[in-house]
């Protein structure tokens, strides 16, 4: 890819057998360069949570991808990820800058909210998610249109991710305005993921 072309951001299914979606993962990381790596689960399970970290921890890193986990702030440290990824931007993030320090990520997904993602980036996220960016009947319906991209690209210098029910036509139209596309549910329940998220990537060439 050349070197303003938006990188791969891979998010994980909410659930997932490791023993299974390892090897899955460890094909695509393999096959595809991908800049970041988030864990994102929907279970509550501690358990479950460490044992997934610790399994794509030592694949991402592995790799020299660095591994997120969605806002369980506490496992960083405890599993020695690179950071974590906060899915509601009211979350305290300066105080969580003073407390993991300059080298942790901090990714703050704001929704189609333009106020949010500045006020996220002034308080020291490394990055603004928007999305979702295509239709999907999760959430209130609110997209994050072409325009907040086009804006945000324009006028801030802080990394700007598209994700959230992404077409092959969405990843075109947004390729020139976004530095990351997070792509997930779009590919985990296809028989080869790999294949869908080429598909879906190709206008990135």
């Amino acid at each position: 890819m050349a070197e303003d072309t938006p990188q791969l951001y891979l998010v994980t299914p909410p659930s997932f057998d490791l023993d299974s979606f390892v090897p899955q993962l460890a094909r695509i990381l393999d096959a595809q360069d991908v800049a970041c790596l988030r864990l994102h689960m929907a279970t509550q399970d501690e358990d479950a949570i460490l044992r997934a970290g610790d399994a794509l921890r030592e694949l991402a890193h592995a790799r020299d991808i660095p591994l997120v986990i969605a806002d369980h702030v506490l496992m960083v440290e405890r599993l020695g990820l690179d950071g974590v990824h906060l899915t509601d931007p009211g979350t305290g993030i300066r105080k969580l800058r003073d407390t993991m320090g300059a080298d942790a990520i901090i990714g703050a997904h704001c929704g189609s909210s333009r106020h949010d993602g500045m006020a996220a980036g002034e308080a020291g996220a490394d990055y603004i998610a928007f999305g979702p960016v295509g239709d999907t009947l999760l959430g209130d319906g609110a997209r994050a249109e072409r325009e907040l991209f086009e804006w945000w690209s324009a006028m801030i210098e802080l990394p700007v991710v598209a994700e959230g029910a992404l077409t092959t036509d969405l990843v075109e139209a947004l390729a020139p305005v976004t530095d990351f596309f997070a792509i997930g549910a779009e590919i985990w329940g296809d028989d080869d993921p790999l294949a869908r998220l080429r598909a879906l990537i190709a206008p990135l060439g």
